[in-house]
């Protein structure tokens, strides 16, 4: 049944239906397969609605509405100004700042796709006019926008969480440590181009004007500070922060800043409700084919073929670390999360694993699979958004996947690098 199910699956993806149809055919399959016919389909269509079920969920379609509200607000513009005012004039500085404001717009958002847009649409053109070559901006401003995959709210984290069981609180404090190890990997290599490159710097801002970046920055940098003190010191559930963000990116956007009219609303409201279709989708027809896998036994006879049950718990998250990468070269993070998670779910119990660091490097790998060729979909994101040839995108990836992978080894080595500030915060 595995065979049949893995080739009805590559079968229709490289016939190009989108990726919940291929998943839902399996899932219909594996059900005839298993039960002898469709006399009992209602448990099937049972547990695809008990997946959208969840109301961890509800967090998913507030995080991307409050991340298109600031996307096409003002947020974006004032994080971006003031990282440039402390570190613009530094040799390779705008290529730092560019990496630092992915990160902290990363923070805001939670979405890769909004990050590429709202950081790589201004900091692009003022890269290349300073110098640098594009293969490596791109790559720069895609790689860079993954961290939002680690920096709290990541909607990767609220599948996992929900997928596994494991808290999402503690998973979104445990990715804020390795999202800030990538951002301190991806500014020393961007200090050495610029030095090697003979990459020109930027003028020194004075202190008159870093103030005035500050200040105009502080409305912004609330959010990261209502998601995770609001987590942290038990005021919001996961869920309730996205509710409380929306309501910031309103306040804030809307009245504040006044970037935005009640004529935008409309649009808004539409980008969000098709994303979250999407997502709702996938997650339902995803636990509907993991229920039918788990059912037949598939994950196990899977492990003990490859004897990963015998492999230990480093081995085991190697093992994790190297299929999600690669899955995630081909398909989109969402399914692979939903698919793979409870393939490993045996093997991972067995080891006795801590399941929030498996959350952290089941998301980070699928960060960095999503920006790796030959399928990663950021690069298919930066590609639409900048207009620029698939080559030309993927050429300056390969430093930064090895300094993503290097994170991985570090965190699999020392996992106190995710696991210290959730430990400190709810142990």
């Amino acid at each position: 049944m595995t065979t049949i199910i893995v080739s009805i699956m590559i079968v229709l993806l490289l016939l190009g239906f989108p990726m919940m149809i291929p998943l839902a055919t399996a899932a219909f399959v594996g059900f005839y397969m298993t039960f002898g016919g469709f006399g009992q389909m209602e448990t099937l269509i049972q547990q695809m609605m008990g997946g959208i079920r969840p109301t961890a969920l509800i967090a998913v379609p507030l995080f991307i509405l409050a991340a298109d509200i600031m996307t096409r607000g003002q947020s974006a513009n004032r994080l971006i100004n003031m990282v440039m005012a402390f570190v613009g004039h530094i040799k390779g500085g705008l290529a730092v700042s560019t990496a630092a404001s992915c990160t902290l717009f990363g923070a805001v958002s939670g979405s890769t796709q909004a990050t590429v847009v709202a950081v790589g649409s201004p900091l692009r053109p003022r890269m290349l006019k300073a110098g640098y070559k594009d293969p490596f901006t791109l790559a720069l401003i895609i790689n860079s926008s993954d961290i939002a995959f680690l920096i709290p709210p990541s909607i990767g984290m609220i599948i996992y969480g929900v997928i596994s069981g494991t808290s999402i609180g503690e998973l979104f404090i445990a990715g804020i440590g390795p999202g800030l190890l990538i951002l301190a990997l991806f500014s020393v290599y961007c200090v050495i181009y610029a030095i090697v490159k003979d990459v020109p710097t930027e003028p020194r801002s004075s202190w008159k004007t870093r103030g005035l970046a500050v200040r105009d920055a502080l409305w912004p940098l609330g959010f990261p500070v209502l998601i995770v003190g609001g987590i942290y010191g038990g005021v919001f559930s996961p869920t309730e922060a996205a509710a409380a963000c929306v309501l910031y990116a309103v306040l804030l956007e809307f009245v504040v800043f006044r970037s935005l009219k009640l004529h935008h609303i409309y649009t808004i409201a539409k980008s969000t409700g098709l994303i979250t279709a999407v997502v709702f989708i996938l997650v339902a027809v995803g636990n509907g084919f993991s229920w039918i896998i788990s059912f037949a036994q598939i994950p196990q006879t899977l492990l003990a073929a490859f004897g990963i049950n015998e492999a230990g718990p480093i081995g085991v998250l190697v093992a994790i670390s190297v299929a999600f990468f690669v899955a995630c070269m081909f398909v989109d993070p969402i399914v692979v999360i939903l698919v793979l998670t409870p393939i490993f779910a045996p093997a991972i119990a067995a080891s006795g694993l801590d399941p929030v660091l498996v959350g952290v490097l089941i998301t980070l790998q699928v960060a960095i699979g999503s920006a790796t060729p030959p399928f990663g979909c950021d690069i298919f994101t930066a590609i639409a958004i900048f207009k620029r040839p698939y080559w030309e995108v993927i050429r300056g990836t390969p430093p930064f996947v090895f300094m993503l992978v290097l994170a991985a080894a570090l965190i699999i080595i020392f996992p106190q690098i995710a696991l210290f500030l959730r430990d400190l915060a709810f142990r």
